[in-house]
């Protein structure tokens, strides 16, 4: 159940670029697919061929879409983090703090005995929305500690 004070984040930018690019791997690859046939050098491409071709296109784009999976989900008693294949829940008290490192590409749980996970849907290049995102997950932190 969500409350008011709850945070659902996900990346911005990211997501319209997978999407371009996933529909851009299907086109291409079905494209390149159907007009695959008998070439001047003698090369012959079976209709098995062509609907690999393809397969290997939706494929592809499915492996890109992966980088639209990120998201934190963040209330009160603590904080859910599903980046690209992994999934963490951690409680407040179990974190140290929320970081966004000089330089880095995204965010970061701060963890004890200098371990950290990194939150990928808090990244760098959405600017003030990566801004805004930090300061809403330390406040539910300050209050849940």
């Amino acid at each position: 159940m969500m409350t008011a004070t709850d945070v659902v984040l996900r990346p911005k930018k990211i997501r319209k670029v997978a999407w371009a690019c996933a529909v851009g791997l299907v086109v291409v690859f079905t494209v390149v697919g159907l007009l695959l046939g008998n070439t001047p050098t003698g090369v012959i491409f079976r209709t098995s061929d062509q609907v690999a071709m393809i397969v290997l296109g939706f494929l592809l784009a499915g492996g890109v879409l992966l980088l639209t999976r990120p998201r934190v989900r963040a209330d009160a008693i603590g904080i859910e983090i599903r980046n690209v294949v992994t999934s963490h829940r951690f409680a407040w008290g179990d974190v140290l703090a929320i970081s966004f490192p000089d330089g880095a590409a995204w965010a970061r749980l701060e963890l004890p005995e200098d371990e950290y996970i990194s939150i990928m849907a808090v990244q760098a290049v959405d600017r003030d929305y990566a801004v805004t995102s930090v300061r809403a997950l330390r406040e539910l932190h300050k209050a849940g500690r």
